[in-house]
């Protein structure tokens, strides 16, 4: 995944995706980002994309994000309560992205293998021996989700604060799905795990791995791994009516959801321009403990996915984006970015009533938008597409929805 042609005229740049704020001096080998706004034309195309995923959600508010290097920027809120582009927000799956650099940066450092068994570093977990800290981050352990068991909990008391040690007992409990290392299969429950191992493999805790190998190398000056729920940007879930209709019009509040019921999977909080950053740097691998093999060894992402949509190293694949996508009670988010021209694509949608289908097609929309802009003066557009269309990626938002379209 080493930069190609489309790369070659890349430089170490300081990694502020939009000159919007002074950044950290922090630099990266990323593509070099055109100091202009994304042409109009363009603007007006993910403007209709974001208002119609934002009332098929039902949220009231969303920020987004999306950076063509060639092209320039759009930054912006959207929504009823149009929220500054510059709030604060919970990052969700991303976080899982996150959990797997540090264990690739802990690997180059040698303290620990990915061949690992998790059982060296979290005793307790009887018949887990085989089960290793890459197929953790891979989601190939065959151990399933904790949430199914917790959710009504979180819904009915958001700040209680969880061990992560509790939220992983109710996965290891639950029956074991596939041999591990054979398919993969999103799981929370892998994410927690692999976060205590790693605290316990180098005697750091989460937050401090983080930093150190997450948000310090990107200049992440406003994410962390909290211990209190503290965001800018509410977090809602639409119900149901007396009736059974989603309450589309009467959100319950969840923005006080406690990061310790995600943890390691997904438990930071953040704000667009560090989720640009840490995104472009992800899928660039622009990091120095980032490797080819990571996104080398791909899985099927479900086994109905097209063969361009994979996932390996605690991210998702889709075409030539690399990225992660989820849902928290209270929020949908995605963030991806092209691995050969470093377009990036950043969205969170303030409600979490619908399946987070809805907000990965949004940022693949998004992302088919912006690969047609036209390259700003002096720039050349690349030639390289994506797998699908804006129209096939409108389509999915529209089947998603759970409230009604204007």
């Amino acid at each position: 995944m080493r930069r190609v042609a489309a790369l070659a005229g890349a430089a170490v740049v300081a990694v502020a995706l939009a000159a919007c704020a002074p950044q950290a001096s922090v630099s990266l080998d990323v593509p070099a980002q055109v100091a202009a706004d994304l042409p109009a034309d363009t603007q007006t195309q993910l403007q209709a994309a974001v208002d119609r995923a934002v009332a098929a959600s039902g949220s009231t508010g969303a920020i987004v994000g999306v950076w063509a290097p060639w092209a320039g920027t759009w930054r912006t809120g959207a929504g009823s309560a149009k929220p500054s582009a510059s709030e604060s927000f919970k990052a969700g799956a991303v976080t899982r992205a996150m959990t797997c650099d540090v264990l690739y940066g802990l690997a180059a450092d040698g303290t620990v293998k990915l061949g690992d068994s998790v059982t060296a570093y979290v005793p307790g977990l009887p018949g887990l021996d085989a089960v290793t800290l890459g197929e953790l981050c891979d989601s190939t352990s065959g151990i399933p989700s904790y949430m199914p068991a917790v959710s009504g909990r979180l819904f009915a008391n958001p700040e209680r604060v969880w061990n992560p040690r509790e939220l992983a007992s109710y996965g290891v409990a639950a029956s074991p799905g596939a041999q591990p290392g054979t398919s993969f299969a999103d799981s929370d429950t892998g994410y927690v795990l692999l976060g205590i191992a790693l605290e316990h493999a180098s005697r750091r805790t989460a937050a401090q791995l983080l930093e150190k190998y997450v948000f310090a190398p990107a200049g992440m000056t406003a994410s962390a791994l909290p211990t209190d729920a503290s965001v800018q940007l509410a977090g809602k879930y639409s119900g149901n009516t007396a009736d059974g209709a989603v309450a589309c019009a009467e959100p319950t509040d969840m923005t006080d959801l406690s990061p310790s019921a995600g943890y390691t999977a997904s438990g930071v909080t953040s704000d667009l321009d560090d989720l640009g950053r840490y995104a472009q740097a992800l899928a660039t691998g622009a990091r120095s403990y980032d490797t080819d093999a990571r996104f080398a060894s791909v899985l099927p992402a479900a086994a109905d996915a097209p063969s361009w949509f994979t996932a390996a190293g605690g991210a998702y694949q889709a075409g030539s984006l690399i990225g992660q996508y989820g849902s928290i009670p209270g929020y949908l988010t995605a963030a991806f970015a092209d691995r050969n021209t470093g377009m990036t694509v950043v969205v969170v949608l303030n409600n979490s009533r619908a399946s987070d289908t809805l907000v990965r097609s949004l940022a693949w929309q998004l992302a088919a938008i912006a690969s047609k802009a036209p390259a700003a003066s002096g720039q050349t557009a690349p030639e390289a597409g994506l797998p699908w269309t804006a129209d096939d990626m409108g389509a999915q938002v529209t089947a998603a929805a759970v409230c009604p379209i204007p």
